[in-house]
Formats: structure tokens, sequence, C-alpha cells
């Protein structure tokens, strides 16, 4: 602790856990419009539900949690550069692939969400191959 949280009773910030890390990431690309309608956060919410890292915890919680770390940044597209304090690579591969979903998941990718999901793939370390597999399997998914 150093003399400034000592005499103020100011604790440094914690860091963001891996939970609120994925929905932060999941929250920016159902954001990446510019707004985030309730359709849109109960897909979040959907999404959450499935993943272990959010079992027994409490959605909203995590939800204003990462709110709160998105809030810390200028921008939204600098909001992505906390994606990189994923604990693993394996995480930081999960996190494409939830926002890769999202995107694809509104039935059409509009410019702001390509840039961002471009974004969030360099700063996760997603190596271009991986990404076009992860894209093209997503796709069948959708497919109509």
């Amino acid at each position: 602790m150093g003399l400034l949280s000592k005499l103020t009773g100011f604790s440094t910030p914690k860091k963001a856990t891996d939970d609120t890390l994925l929905c932060v990431a999941m929250l920016l690309m159902a954001g990446a419009d510019g707004s985030i309608d309730q359709g849109e956060m109960a897909s979040v919410g959907a999404f959450a539900s499935t993943l272990p890292e959010f079992k027994e915890r409490d959605f909203r919680k995590t939800a204003d949690d990462a709110i709160k770390t998105i809030k810390k940044y200028k921008s939204l597209g600098e909001a992505v550069n906390a994606l990189a304090e994923l604990s693993s690579p394996a995480l930081k591969k999960k996190c494409y692939v939830l926002c890769a979903d999202i995107a694809l998941a509104s039935g059409d990718v509009d410019e702001a969400e390509d840039k961002l999901l471009e974004s969030m793939q360099k700063v996760l370390g997603v190596d271009d191959q991986l990404a076009a597999k992860i894209v093209e399997v997503l796709s069948l998914k959708y497919a109509r």
C-alpha cells in the first residue's frame, strides 16, 4: 500500500476479473452501433448463462462491473485494450468467439462491428487463420 492509499484511505483499483472482462467484450460488441437495447442485453445475458465463468454469479452485478470498467476509458475503442488482461490464451480465444457470435447473431454485420472485431482480434492475439475459421463456422450457424 502506498503513502496516498495509507493517508487517504483510497485503495488502488482492483483488476477486473475474467468474468467481468468477458462481459466487457460482449457488451462492447453488442453496443458497437452506439447503444445497447433490451434485446441485445438479453442476448448478452443468454450467452453468459451458458459459460462456466458465469455459473453461480449474479449477471447483473457482473454487467455493472463491466460497465464500470468500460467507463474508465475515454472511448469504446480504448476499452478494448482491457481485454488484454484476460488470464489465459484460451480465454482470449473464447472471448473472440463470443464477440464474433454476438456480431453475427444480429443477422448482418455493420462496419462498426467489423472494425471492433478486428481490434479485438489484435488485442486478444488471435491469428488471422483462427479468426477466419471462427467466423466461417459461426457463419454456418447463422446461415439462412
